[in-house]
Formats: C-alpha cells, sequence, structure tokens
C-alpha cells in the first residue's frame, strides 16, 4: 500500500500501548511547543556540539546529531568530541528535565496497562523522580535512517524519552532478543511522544523510513533553513554521573 494514499489525519491517533512499557501518545506537543523546540534545536547546535555525522565501526551514521549533558559515538558516551576539536556538550537545562518528567507521568499514569503495575499514586511519584542527564538531538533528512538497534550503554534502566518534530517517520518497535521480527511499525507525526521502559527498555528500534512532505508547516521549520525532515529529541537518564565524578571507567 501507498503511503501516500492516506494523510496522518486519516489514520487512528488515540494514545496507546504498543507493547509491554511502550507508549505512544500522538500530538502530545502542541504547535507552539513544536516551535519553541525548533530553536532551541538551533540554539544547541550554535553554541554546543556542532550538528553531525558520527563514524560507527567506520561508518557514518545518515542522521546529524548533536547533545546536551553527554556526547554519544561509536555506542559509548564521552564528556568531549575530540574529532571535533574538544567541543563539549551543553548541560541539559532545568526545563528539559521538567518536559522529560511530565512525559512519563503522561505516559504511565493510566488506566489498564500491562506494564506498569503500580497504583497510579506510586507511578506518578516514580515518574516525578526522572531525571534525564542526556539529551539527543538528531535530525533526519528525507534519505535518512536508523538501523535496529538497542540504547544499552546507559548504567540506568530509567525509560527513554522520544518526540518528534517535522516530517512523519516510520519508528520500529521491536523485541529486546534479536533485530528481526517480531516487530512493530507506527507512524510518528510532528509533535508524537514515544517512551519505552520496564520490559520494553532495552528492546530494538529503529527509523527505517522518513515519510517526505508531511511536516507541518507552522512549526518554524524553515527558521532553521529547513523544508523537510525529521528532529528527533530522545532523553536519558545514563546512570553515569556518579562514574564521570569518581574517575571510574564509564564503559
Amino acid at each position: 500500500m501507498s503511503d501516500s494514499l492516506f494523510t496522518d489525519s486519516d489514520l487512528p491517533r488515540q494514545a496507546r500501548e504498543i507493547l509491554p512499557g511502550v507508549i505512544h501518545l500522538p500530538g502530545w506537543l502542541d504547535v507552539t511547543q513544536q516551535l519553541f523546540l525548533v530553536r532551541q534545536f538551533q540554539l544547541f547546535a550554535q553554541r554546543g556540539i556542532p550538528p553531525h555525522s558520527p563514524d560507527i565501526f567506520g561508518k557514518k551514521m545518515s542522521v546529524q546529531m548533536t547533545s546536551l549533558g553527554w556526547h554519544w559515538s561509536n555506542y559509548e558516551y564521552t564528556q568531549s568530541v575530540p574529532e571535533l576539536g574538544g567541543a563539549a556538550p551543553l548541560p541539559v537545562p532545568d526545563w528539559i528535565v521538567r518536559l522529560g518528567r511530565r512525559a512519563v507521568e503522561d505516559a504511565y499514569a493510566r488506566p489498564n496497562l500491562q506494564w506498569p503495575v503500580e497504583e497510579t499514586e506510586r507511578t506518578i511519584r516514580w515518574a516525578r523522580s526522572y531525571t534525564p542527564d542526556m539529551a539527543l538531538v538528531n535530525y533526519y533528512s528525507p534519505q535518512a535512517s536508523m538501523g535496529m538497534h538497542q540504547d544499552k550503554e546507559e548504567r540506568s534502566s530509567a525509560p527513554i524519552v522520544s518526540l518528534s518534530i517535522g516530517d512523519t517517520a516510520i519508528f520500529r518497535a521491536g523485541n529486546t532478543e534479536t533485530k528481526n521480527h517480531p516487530y512493530i511499525d507506527l507512524r510518528l507525526a510532528s509533535g508524537d511522544l514515544v517512551v519505552f521502559g520496564g520490559p520494553s527498555r532495552f528492546m530494538y528500534h529503529g527509523v527505517p523510513k522518513i515519510l517526505v512532505g508531511t511536516a507541518p508547516t507552522d512549526i518554524g521549520l524553515h527558521s532553521a533553513g529547513l523544508t523537510e525532515g525529521r528532529f528527533n529529541l530522545t532523553l536519558r537518564d545514563t546512570g553515569l554521573a556518579a562514574l564521570a565524578t569518581a574517575g571510574l571507567p564509564l564503559k
């Protein structure tokens, strides 16, 4: 079936639990919030680590990325980028921590989920303790993709928060054992939120395709010199701060 047969507004857009621990909240960010984030992404790129395509085992990624708090490349975290003249990431601002906490609470403090199974008040307290110390901004051009992978370099099992802005992406949510089936493909439109934790925290996931021409016209992509593509803001609690403070190895 051709992707062009249906627009995002034609498809079901209810909040749902995709897999145990994987929650999709469509339209979680409104237009004003998306505009704000696009402007912030520009500032991050200007003042912190320049957007770049990291080498992964000698092969350049097709996405461009910058980050706050920690730098990620070649499946490890570092506090600077030697190949970019020792550039260091900007700190994670308080508003991003608050954004992450609200995302986790909105995702999991709802009834009838397979995970978590705790009472709502306990889940809310847990969500409000979420403290991401790393924010990764990936820019996907229309031709970019992301292969199936696990986010497993962290020393914390806290949930991953993922926000989409721009063109719709096909997000592939897999299993924890293999890059292959079973997996579920879902469309992430501009403003959508996905949170994955619990039994699916270390699931394989990827972005096989960007649906060109699906970005809203009123979210400020043009102010970033863009007319198409997708920004993905991912928040993580690495659990590495104590190791770094003690001067211990991060791997």
